[in-house]
């Protein structure tokens, strides 16, 4: 166990710090309502996508979640989650009129994978409590597989993919952001 901890380098624990600084400022960010703000944290190829989920049994476990280009919650790119961003802001968008109060919650912040051209595939679980209204009270939990890339300044969010631990939502909208 001692040869494993003294192969992690400063460096690795400098970058571990630097992201989950990166994901705790992004959740501050949503749960402030800057959204414009939080868009700066995608890149311009962003793939942003929440399958829908299903119970299976222990054997088929491995197709528990739809497929990229299957049935999905969101399916988006950089350019559907501006325009997401502009109904908000409209007035007309009724799931938000008067605007949810969120908290997003962000642990176990892991690297999966170092991948080609600096990018990193990063893990996460969240928890996002949403309310609204008087009485409107939502709760979403599950895990995030998040492609980070690096550009000159700080990272960014090249593919997010959400995996909600629910089969069922009792959710009226998903209008939040993940």
């Amino acid at each position: 166990m001692r040869a494993e901890l003294s192969a992690v380098t400063v460096e690795d624990v400098l970058l571990q710090h630097e992201l989950e600084q990166f994901f705790y400022a992004e959740a501050a960010v949503l749960d402030a309502r800057r959204y414009e703000e939080w868009l700066t944290f995608f890149a311009d190829d962003l793939e942003y996508w929440m399958p829908i989920r299903s119970t299976r049994a222990a054997d088929d476990e491995e197709h528990e979640f739809t497929k990229l280009g299957e049935g999905a919650f969101f399916d988006d790119d950089k350019a559907s989650m501006e325009q997401r961003v502009r109904k908000v802001r409209t007035g007309f968008a009724w799931a938000e009129d008067p605007p949810s109060r969120t908290r997003h919650y962000v642990n176990n912040v892991r690297i999966i994978e170092r991948l080609p051209n600096s990018e990193l595939k990063v893990g996460c679980n969240f928890a996002l409590f949403r309310s609204r209204l008087g009485n409107e009270i939502d709760f979403w939990a599950g895990r995030r597989e998040d492609t980070l890339r690096r550009n000159e300044h700080r990272w960014l969010i090249a593919k997010r993919h959400i995996f909600l631990d629910h089969v069922t939502l009792d959710s009226k909208n998903l209008s939040s952001f993940f």
